[in-house]
């Protein structure tokens, strides 16, 4: 009896081993599934490499943000502050790396490879959004990203901040529309990328000549079998729980669009910025602007907020109902003014268009738009023409009275979007200015110029954290004006100190700026490197004004990525310009009271 007892006894034990092994070999390989993605990242130029950070993700323990020889140290990979000295130029390929981003994409894509393709972001989200709970039976979505001639860095930490914060059961695929593209890195190395780390959700669509956005999302939605179409520009960041606020109004009302609160990631650091609850608008040059939230929207039970304009870089709309509306109107060309047309027409034939406060995507806002249009066509007025005929009715006249020169401009065929406003019988303009902009004032001799949406009350100015000359530990010579301090433009020279010289005095503050005197802040251009550094106003959004003064001395340029440093010690002429930072003497700066 004994030994059936113990027979039954090593079988239990035996199978309840296997049946670990077998479990512990699923969850390591499917771990290791997850982990293919986060690839490692160098930079494109020299010795040093930063590592990516990471998303938060089961399993995976975030790795250090740096490595290679810096002289700043690294900070927790797990906080979403960046280093100021993320964008550090160490050598001439950093150099040609940060010069080309800025030429090319018009922010830093140094800092951007950097970056790696995950990284953790702060939640700028109300608490009470963190709160909230959602349907678990919401509508999936497609999610389509158009791009032309993008930052790889950009687009693949856009691809994977969506897998990395979208829930997989509402995630049915990622259509990347390569809208042509001229860059190398975007053919081959994208294709074999996408093979190695991106999983069957991502399918890659090429145009086989440049469309524009407006036909490059027509024929990415129409490679879309998801129940919901989300559009996002190709350098977003997606935040966390960002899709179930706009899939649960979709779901209410299938003729509900959702636009997210649009982050600012900073075209020159990349630092991700909560932005402030704003609505769309627009003025009668039928241009977008953000409009501040009336009081009866705030009070919203939903938290929703009727917008009568959007952004157009970031929606989500139920799919059916995008066809059933029109989709874009394809004779617009490229660019500009499909946001204003899409706005009225939802408007206009039965839908409404909110804003949730509780879905929050951040988006590089890049210097400028760094392609023009094929042949140098002027794509906004040829859009703008045609919306104004196709849904403005009368109130045309008001966009012909700011632009008198396109009235007989030709404009296209717009029979075909006549007749999609026909058949959805949707109101006039009248009532869409009457009914959903009623803030909208009409131009005329009788009536006064609109006032500005947002009113100056008097700008704060930042704390000041020092005070004092700035003296330069190789000529022990201060920084000052080469004229006045209250030249702007003027440059800046070392000269002998002088402990009772009012315009030797500089203010560095909690901005990182630098300010002479009280008046004029130390600026560099961010497109030409080669520059001196000069006076100009303090317009207080960091970037071309923003300094690092560290425990080293070095007094770092943030958005160059390079060190204040003296050309020539022993010259009486003075000169300083931006190099390479390599803790020379000539580089070593400090504050003094």
């Amino acid at each position: 009896m004994g030994s059936i007892t113990l027979r039954y006894f090593c079988y239990g034990c035996l199978f309840t081993s296997v049946t670990w092994s077998i479990l512990l070999f699923l969850y390591f390989s499917l771990s290791q599934e997850n982990r293919l993605s986060l690839s490692y990242v160098p930079v494109q130029g020299g010795q040093h490499r930063f590592q990516p950070r990471f998303t938060h993700r089961p399993g995976i323990l975030n790795r250090g943000a740096e490595h290679g020889r810096r002289g700043h140290g690294a900070n927790d990979p797990r906080k979403p502050d960046l280093s100021p000295e993320m964008g550090m130029i160490f050598n001439e390929k950093d150099q040609e790396v940060r010069d080309m981003g800025y030429h090319r994409h018009a922010f830093n894509v140094l800092i951007s490879n950097r970056l790696g393709y995950h990284r953790d972001l702060p939640d700028t989200r109300n608490d009470k959004c963190k709160d909230k709970n959602y349907p678990l039976a919401l509508p999936t979505a497609s999610v389509v990203i158009c791009f032309f001639n993008e930052a790889f860095s950009a687009l693949l930490r856009t691809v994977h901040s969506v897998l990395d914060r979208t829930p997989g059961y509402l995630l049915h695929e990622i259509i990347l529309v390569d809208d042509h593209s001229e860059l190398e890195d975007l053919k081959e190395d994208l294709d074999v990328y996408m093979q190695k780390n991106l999983p069957g959700k991502v399918k890659l669509v090429r145009n086989e000549k440049r469309e524009g956005l407006i036909r490059g999302r027509m024929i990415g939605a129409s490679h879309t079998t998801g129940e919901v179409l989300v559009f996002l520009d190709s350098h977003c960041e997606v935040n966390e729980a960002w899709l179930q606020p706009l899939l649960t109004p979709i779901k209410e009302n299938r003729h509900t669009v959702v636009c997210p609160v649009i982050d600012i990631i900073s075209a020159d650091t990349l630092v991700y910025s909560p932005s402030p609850i704003v609505r769309g608008g627009f003025n009668w040059g039928l241009h977008f602007k953000w409009d501040p939230v009336p009081m009866s929207e705030l009070n919203n039970p939903s938290g929703a907020i009727r917008s009568p304009t959007m952004a157009g870089g970031l929606f989500a709309m139920d799919r059916k109902y995008f066809n059933e509306l029109g989709q874009y109107d394809s004779g617009m060309d490229i660019w500009g003014g499909e946001n204003l047309e899409i706005s009225f027409r939802i408007w206009m034939c039965g839908g409404q268009l909110l804003i949730i406060p509780c879905s929050r995507v951040g988006h590089i806002f890049r210097k400028r738009r760094p392609y023009g249009s094929p042949g140098g066509q002027d794509t906004m007025a040829h859009n703008s023409l045609r919306l104004a005929h196709v849904w403005m009715d009368e109130y045309k006249e008001q966009y012909f009275a700011l632009r008198p020169e396109l009235r007989n401009r030709d404009f296209g065929d717009i029979s075909e979007r006549l007749a999609v406003r026909e058949r959805l019988q949707c109101h006039s303009f009248k009532w869409y200015l009457e009914n959903i902009y009623p803030e909208m004032q009409i131009s005329s001799p009788q009536n006064k110029p609109q006032q500005p949406v947002f009113m100056n009350r008097g700008v704060k100015r930042p704390k000041v954290l020092q005070r004092g000359r700035l003296r330069n530990l190789s000529s022990d010579k201060c920084l000052v004006a080469q004229g006045r301090p209250s030249q702007k433009g003027g440059t800046v020279v070392v000269r002998p100190c002088d402990a009772q010289d009012p315009e030797q005095e500089w203010a560095y503050d909690e901005e990182h700026e630098l300010i002479l005197a009280g008046l004029l802040c130390l600026d560099m251009s961010e497109i030409r490197s080669s520059d001196p550094p000069r006076l100009m106003k303090c317009h207080g959004s960091g970037g071309s004004q923003q300094w690092s003064l560290g425990k080293n001395n070095r007094l770092y340029q943030v958005s160059v990525g390079q060190c204040l440093s003296v050309v020539d010690p022993l010259s009486h002429k003075g000169y300083v310009a931006m190099a390479i930072c390599d803790g020379s003497e000539s580089q070593q700066w400090q504050l003094e009271s």
